[in-house]
């Protein structure tokens, strides 16, 4: 068993992460299923509610200080929530060993993106 403060902390520092944009969830996933043992079904489960929460927060706030166009982002709001739905069905259909390589391909990706980013000269 995990310490308390242990688990606390960590989850503070993925809200932390998630809220800043760095890939929190991603990370939590990571953390539930290599670290503490859950099953991937449950830490997509977790990563869900963990997602809805903190992305939930960061969108309020930026909204009350004028951050955030409502009227531009209904349909990124609207194709996300379908493809959300799909692929979360699809997801059910796939063995998860295959979903594990998958999201792990996935990380690789985004982490070697991440690395070699640079960011476009303003024209």
């Amino acid at each position: 068993m995990l310490n308390p403060l242990l688990i606390i902390a960590v989850g503070i520092l993925l809200g932390l992460l998630a809220g800043l944009g760095v890939g929190g969830g991603s990370l939590l996933v990571l953390w539930l299923t290599f670290i503490v043992g859950t099953p991937q079904i449950t830490a997509r489960a977790i990563n869900l509610m963990f997602f809805i929460v903190a992305g939930g927060t960061v969108s309020f706030f930026r909204f009350k200080r004028g951050h955030l166009d409502i009227k531009s982002i209904i349909p990124a709001i609207i194709s996300g929530c379908i493809a959300a739905g799909l692929c979360s069905w699809w997801g059910t259909q796939i063995d998860p060993a295959i979903l594990k390589k998958i999201f792990g391909i996935l990380l690789l990706i985004t982490g070697v993106r991440e690395l070699c980013y640079r960011p476009r000269k303003a024209k």
